[in-house]
Formats: C-alpha cells, structure tokens, sequence
C-alpha cells in the first residue's frame, strides 16, 4: 500500500467518479483505476462498487475512507512540519461553493492566494448552498463558500455582508421608476426568474413574500435558472425580473444591459461564510488558505 493508491481511493470517493477523480489529482484515468486495482487486491476486498453510475465505496470502502483520510492529511502535515512551510506550500486546495461567492468571490481570493503560493491548485465544484453544506459534511472538498448558515455541525465563519436587489429590463417602464427603492408588492405581478430550489436567495425571498400575504406559488414564474449569468442575461433580454444578490448584479457595471433597484420593504442582509468540517484533519494547504482568506476580510471564528 502506498500514499498514490490511497489518494487516488479517496479522490474517487470525494467526487464519486474515476474520471473527476483524474480532473482533480492531474492524473489519467487508466492510472486512477489502476491504483485502486492493486490497493483493493492487497487489502483483498473491493473497496468501489463499480456496477453503478456513480462510483460509490463499498461497506469496506466507507470503513476505510475516514482512516484513509487521516493518513493522507496526517502525511502532509508531517512533511510540511519538516520543511521551511512559507516557501514551499503547494498541493490542491478543494472546495465547495455556492453559487454567488463561487462566481463572484472565490475567484479573486485565488489569485490573490496563488500569487504568494504559487504551486498551489485549486479544484472547486458550485451548487447551491445547501448541497454545498452537505457536500463538506460528506467531506467532499476542505473549505466552503456558502452563502446560509444551517445548524449542522460545520463550523461557519462570517466574510461579508450581502443584500437582495431587483433587477429588471431596461426599458420605459422600468426606467420611470429609477432612483426609487421599490416595495415587494409592487413587481410580485412582473413575470419572474427564480433560482434554483436549494438557493438561499430563493428561500429568503419566499420567506418575506409570505410574511407579507402573498403565496410564492401566486407568482408568474417564467424561469427557473441555477445560473447567475442566465438569469442576468435573460431579465437584460426582457423576459422578466429577479431577485439575485447584490454581490451579483454588479451596480459599477454601466454596460450591464438590466434597472438594479433597492427593495423598501424588504430586510435582507445576509452573510457569506466560510465553511469547514471540524471532523476531518485539514491539510496544511487548506489551512493556510483558510487563514488567508479570513485575514483578507477580517473575520473570526464563529464556530457552530
């Protein structure tokens, strides 16, 4: 047994898949199979049930997982403590986001990363925040972006503030009413682009148009989009308005083709956190990562 066959066992676990597998560890395929061929013939059990579309652990592959992932990070933490850490920090930084801070924050933080640690790579898979959630307590990645907190056990720690703006067609109708911050009853009739089920946006937006009387199901739903940009380009094409992250709708932007208005009646501030699993041994590359990143807002640990 040796570290390249229980990378690759646990690679193909966290994305259940040999071929995401291959994507996240730079290797090919062939090799990714191979190594946990001679891994399972040593240990005499399989330890990938291969018969599904998916590539799922066996019981023994469960079994073995969580000590598999220890020995990984417990490795690199003993190999970095023995060398000169600052300079030669590298490895693969694996994370998970939400969409907003996945398309509109983590980017920038990898650049400004990799220009102190430049053999550092990064592999990051986008849902929405709930999946995202479940996906690190699965310890599918390290580090999370997320843009709810839920009382699950991860440890959540505040970035930045965030808040939900309409955006709508730029045309006459629409332009009369610039300058104004406007109420939620006055657009809940426009024809409307939604987000995706597990968004924290979509949920947050239904929860006031409850408290206010009016049933989300009473909206005139054009559009269901798990993209930002879609969604963006799709109210800037006429068919309706929405109700995405201020974060999102990049007011600086004078080309961006979409009316961004402030809502009246609608308190929606809400945080970006950072995200970890505090049952897993992080590695030396994620932590300083994660470090890097609350150093770069500010923040503190609000462990939960």
């Amino acid at each position: 047994m040796d570290f390249r066959q229980i990378e690759a066992f646990v690679n193909v676990v966290k994305h259940r898949s040999f071929s995401k597998a291959a994507d996240a560890t730079y290797l090919t395929q062939p090799t990714i199979s191979a190594h946990i061929q001679t891994l399972e013939k040593e240990l005499q059990m399989q330890l990938i049930d291969r018969s599904r579309k998916e590539a799922l652990p066996t019981a023994e592959g469960r079994l073995f997982y969580d000590y598999a992932l220890t020995m990984l990070n417990t490795r690199e933490q003993a190999v970095y403590s023995l060398q000169n850490f600052c300079l030669n920090i590298n490895g693969v930084v694996e994370i998970q986001a939400s969409s907003i801070p996945g398309e509109y924050l983590v980017p920038d933080l990898m650049a400004a990363f990799k220009r102190e640690y430049p053999a550092v790579r990064f592999y990051m898979e986008q849902s929405d925040s709930q999946s995202a959630a479940e996906h690190l307590l699965a310890r599918r990645g390290e580090l999370g972006f997320i843009g709810m907190k839920r009382e699950d056990g991860l440890i959540y720690e505040p970035l930045m503030k965030d808040k939900a703006v309409l955006i709508a067609p730029d045309n006459e109708k629409f332009r009369k009413k610039q300058g104004k911050a406007l109420p939620l009853v006055e657009f809940a009739r426009e024809p409307f682009l939604l987000r995706e089920e597990g968004s924290a946006t979509r949920k947050t937006f239904e929860a006031k148009l409850e408290e206010r009387g009016i049933p989300s199901g009473a909206l005139t739903v054009v559009a269901k989009m798990n993209s930002m940009e879609a969604i963006k380009r799709a109210v800037a094409g006429g068919i309706g308005v929405s109700i995405i992250s201020e974060l999102a709708a990049e007011r600086q932007r004078k080309d961006r083709g979409y009316l961004i208005f402030d809502l009246a009646d609608y308190d929606s501030d809400r945080e970006f956190y950072l995200v970890s699993n505090r049952n897993i041994t992080m590695s030396p590359t994620a932590e300083t990562f994660k470090l890097f990143v609350l150093d770069q807002f500010g923040s503190s640990s609000e462990k939960k």
